[in-house]
């Protein structure tokens, strides 16, 4: 079926549209209330993953629904609870931000659950989500020399987690595949599986030019794997060229600059930290994946914000777009319900 990707990418995103519809019309206040619980979900989520997951591609990140079979990857679910999580702590705790077991016990030991949860099958999610969390608390005003502090454990875990797996899961583990595309990025050794899909998308990339191939004439989408979701953006930049890639890198800087400023209308931390957070995980995540399309970063199997094909990334994206937007609504109100009081005040006042 030639439209099945359009087919399901459309209801997809009409889903999403809805998702927004109705996550922006939710009190802000009422994602602060429920983010513990939403976090505690996540892990239980991930747990069930660990032992109970659908396996794709040798990796297990999915766990199925019953009955209509949807497939959802439980990491996207856990990265936008860890973020809205996060907004809340550094709300709660901002008087003790320089209390380092504060901070460690109640901020960061919730990363490094969701990371390690994370880790076994999909390394590159886990690291990627540790980047975002270190980027809020430093956002979030914690002390520079805690996250390099943490930074440093957060490598030393990732030496002693992959040494653990070699030991006591030698035939079953994704430490090698981790090795393997590290080594053929940085160290110019032969992986035929990255190398082929690095090549792949280097060539789609080299021959689209300045104005491309022209919608729908790209011949690499046959020939490169994830064509239609962790390296997609080789495919736009076959098809659109260099001046579509721009558009797209644009977008997500306008989105970026747009969040930054629905956080300076804050009046508070919590919705101001909630809208920098899951700005920051989108646009992140999305330069992350053009800069392995482009060969600048090793592959990591991490899909373009709403551009991809897939279902749970849309759906969490989609919510994370309500929700900065409930911040939005309610700040664009008060704003407005501000200038209408001057007016009156003014009108008030005698000639």
């Amino acid at each position: 079926n030639t439209f099945y990707f359009l087919r399901t990418q459309f209801i997809m995103l009409m889903l999403g549209l809805l998702i927004i519809v109705v996550t922006h019309w939710i009190p802000y206040i009422k994602y602060m209330q429920f983010a513990t619980i939403g976090l505690v979900v996540a892990i239980l989520l991930l747990v069930i993953t660990l032992f109970a997951g659908v396996s794709i591609n040798e990796a297990t990140r999915w766990i199925e629904i019953p009955v209509i079979g949807l497939r959802l990857q439980t990491s996207d679910l856990a990265k936008v609870a860890l973020v809205i999580y996060l907004a809340r702590g550094l709300t709660v705790y901002q008087q003790e931000l320089n209390n380092f077991s504060v901070v460690t016990m109640k901020l960061l030991v919730p990363v490094a659950i969701v990371c390690v949860l994370i880790m076994s099958e999909n390394l590159s999610t886990a690291l990627m989500i540790f980047g975002i969390s270190m980027i809020i608390l430093y956002i979030g005003r914690v002390p520079v020399r805690f996250l390099l502090a943490y930074a440093g454990l957060g490598l030393a875990g990732v030496i002693l987690f992959a040494s653990l797996l070699l030991v006591f899961k030698k035939d079953d583990n994704r430490v090698q595949v981790w090795k393997n595309r590290i080594e053929a990025h940085f160290g110019g050794k032969s992986n035929p599986d990255a190398d082929y899909q690095a090549n792949q998308a280097m060539i789609a990339i080299s021959t689209g030019k300045l104005f491309g191939k022209l919608p729908g004439k790209s011949t690499q989408r046959n020939l490169l794997p994830q064509s239609n979701s962790d390296f997609i953006f080789a495919i736009i930049v076959e098809e659109y060229g260099l001046f579509g890639a721009v558009i797209l890198i644009m977008a997500y800087l306008a989105l970026m600059y747009r969040g930054v400023q629905i956080a300076r209308k804050c009046d508070y931390a919590f919705p101001a930290l909630m809208v920098l957070g899951l700005t920051v995980m989108i646009v992140f995540q999305a330069f992350l994946n053009m800069l392995v399309a482009v060969g600048i970063f090793p592959v990591t199997g991490q899909t373009l914000p709403m551009i991809s094909w897939g279902r749970t990334s849309v759906m969490v994206i989609s919510f994370a777009l309500g929700a900065i937007l409930s911040v939005s609504r309610v700040m664009n109100a008060r704003e407005r319900q501000e200038k209408l009081s001057e007016v009156e005040q003014t009108d008030k006042m005698p000639a």
